[in-house]
């Protein structure tokens, strides 16, 4: 069975095309290097989301060969959910139908990469080399799939993302706008997660489950379906390396420093950070010629 796409995410996105600024590319220009990516389905999202960015930029200008690209990726989620759910074909047209709002999310989060990080210089080198951005991408799609029963192929399509950008972030969790994960190597974040808006993470940010509960007919077997990782309100800055374990609540304008582990509510306006780091010690190493 083949998929065709009949909602109105053409019109959305040929809107939403028409309304960026001037920190996107808003002309044609010579083809960006090519980059190759093991799943078809993201590299068509990325066309979708931000075509001159990554040479499709004809469908700013034809909207035919937008809608084209749209039933191509219906397809594509066709195939890839057609393993796991029954007539998947309105939980496809609903995501799609999403992509517009999406985009304006993503655009959101492109901000936040762009004022969050004294390194970034535009907002095209966060749509083409920033990890954390790309994860969130797919994401934010991925996460349409999850809550509409696609839970299986939801979670390929993040895994797939996190081979290219080193960032796990499970379908299941709930993000706010204006989200950005700077550098990302080694960031989780689970399934029962929520985030609130203007949430900035540093590398090596575990935000996960603290204790796991058991199936009470099989002491092998982990509970499923619970609440067991944080909720992180709303301007939050989580530092590198930190830990935030459970299903607690972090509140809104919190800081939490490098290498934290917290386990327990934090309330709003609150600052956390290691005070006593391990003192360091130092000594020389004897050379050849300190023993002549």
């Amino acid at each position: 069975m083949e998929y065709e796409y009949s909602g109105d995410a053409a019109d959305g996105l040929f809107d939403s095309y028409d309304r960026d600024g001037d920190e996107f590319p808003t002309r044609d220009c010579p083809d960006f290097p090519r980059r190759r990516y093991q799943c078809e389905e993201i590299d068509l999202l990325k066309q979708l989301f931000f075509p001159r960015c990554w040479n499709a930029g004809s469908l700013v200008d034809d909207k035919d060969a937008l809608s084209d690209r749209l039933d191509e990726l219906g397809q594509l989620f066709y195939r890839g959910l057609c393993p796991y759910v029954n007539y998947p074909s309105q939980m496809i047209t609903e995501t799609i139908d999403a992509l517009p709002e999406i985009r304006e999310r993503l655009k959101k989060d492109i901000e936040a990469a762009y004022k969050g990080d004294p390194a970034a210089k535009s907002y095209v080198e966060i749509v083409r080399a920033y990890p954390g951005f790309h994860a969130i991408m797919v994401q934010r799609v991925a996460h349409e799939l999850y809550t509409r029963g696609g839970e299986i192929y939801a979670r390929e399509l993040t895994e797939t993302a996190k081979t290219e950008s080193g960032i796990d972030i499970h379908p299941g969790a709930e993000i706010g706008d204006h989200f950005f994960i700077d550098h990302g190597t080694g960031v989780v974040i689970g399934e029962t997660t929520t985030i609130g808006e203007w949430v900035r993470i540093y590398q090596d940010v575990t935000l996960g489950a603290l204790h796991f509960e058991q199936e009470e007919d099989d002491e092998h077997a982990l509970k499923k379906g619970y609440k067991r990782h944080p909720d992180i309100g709303s301007n939050v800055v989580i530092g590198a390396g930190s830990k935030i374990l459970g299903a607690i609540s972090i509140g809104d304008h919190v800081s939490i420093g490098a290498n934290s582990w917290v386990t327990e509510d934090i309330d709003d306006h609150t600052k956390v950070y290691v005070s006593e780091h391990p003192k360091q010690e130092r000594k020389h190493i004897e050379s050849p010629q300190d023993t002549d």
